[in-house]
C-alpha cells in the first residue's frame, strides 16, 4: 500500500508496514532516549540518512533533560526515502508513548529550498517561540503561508499530552555541521520559555 505525503507518495502507511519489508539495523535503527522527568520529547522521524543533519539536530535540541526519539534511515545513498513516513502516518509506537507523555513535542523535519527555516504545528506559543529566536539567530523563518504548516491533528509533533506541538523543516544547506549548533541553541531557547 502507498500513502499520499506532503513530499509525493510515501512507500508505506505507517511503520507496522514498514516493519514487514525492512530489516532494523541493516535498513533502519531507532534511537531513543527516555527521561522520564524531562516536559519535552524531541523527535526526527526521518533521521539518518532519511533527511542528512535531522538526527543531529534533534539530539542537539534534547541536549542532556530533554527525551529524544530518531527513526534513522541506514541504506545506501538514494535508498532511503523509501522509508519516509509521512508525518500524520508516522506512527511507531515507542515514538507515540514518549509523545503522549510529554507537554512540549518539537520535531525536525528537513526539506527542499535553500536557507530557511519553516516553523510548523500547533502549538501556535511554542511555534511563535522558534520562529523569534531562530530569527535573532539570524536565520530566514517563514512561520506562515508555507507547505509545511504540521496542523494535522496526527501529525506527530502533535501527539502529545496538549495535542499540539512544533515542527521545524529546514534546509540541507542549513543542516550542515557548521549550523546545527546555532540552530539547538535557539530551539531550546525556546523550549525553555514555552509555558506548558
Amino acid at each position: 500500500m502507498r500513502s499520499e505525503s506532503r513530499r509525493g507518495v510515501s512507500t508505506y502507511a505507517s511503520f507496522a508496514e514498514l516493519a514487514q519489508h525492512e530489516t532494523p539495523g541493516r535498513d533502519f535503527r531507532v534511537t531513543q532516549l527516555d527521561r522520564p522527568d524531562s516536559r519535552a520529547v524531541i523527535l526526527a522521524p526521518h533521521g539518518g540518512l532519511i533527511e542528512v543533519g535531522t538526527s543531529e539536530i534533534a539530539a542537539l535540541i534534547a541536549g542532556t533533560e530533554y527525551s529524544l526519539f530518531c527513526f534513522e534511515g541506514l541504506k545506501s545513498y538514494g535508498r532511503n526515502r523509501d522509508l519516509h513516513i509521512t508525518s500524520h502516518r508516522f506512527d511507531h509506537p515507542d515514538c507515540l508513548a514518549m509523545a503522549a507523555r510529554r507537554e512540549i513535542v518539537l520535531s525536525v523535519h528537513g526539506c527542499m529550498g535553500r536557507a530557511q527555516i519553516f516553523v510548523g504545528g500547533l502549538d501556535m506559543e511554542l511555534a511563535e517561540r522558534l520562529s523569534h529566536e531562530l530569527a535573532a539567530a539570524g536565520f530566514d523563518v517563514i512561520s506562515t503561508g508555507h507547505k509545511y504548516p504540521g496542523r494535522h491533528p496526527f501529525n506527530i509533533c502533535n501527539r502529545g499530552l496538549r495535542r499540539k506541538g512544533a515542527q521545524l523543516e529546514i534546509t540541507y544547506d542549513l543542516r550542515a555541521p557548521a549550523h546545527r549548533e546555532t540552530i539547538a541553541r535557539a530551539a531550546r531557547a525556546a523550549i525553555a520559555g514555552a509555558t506548558p
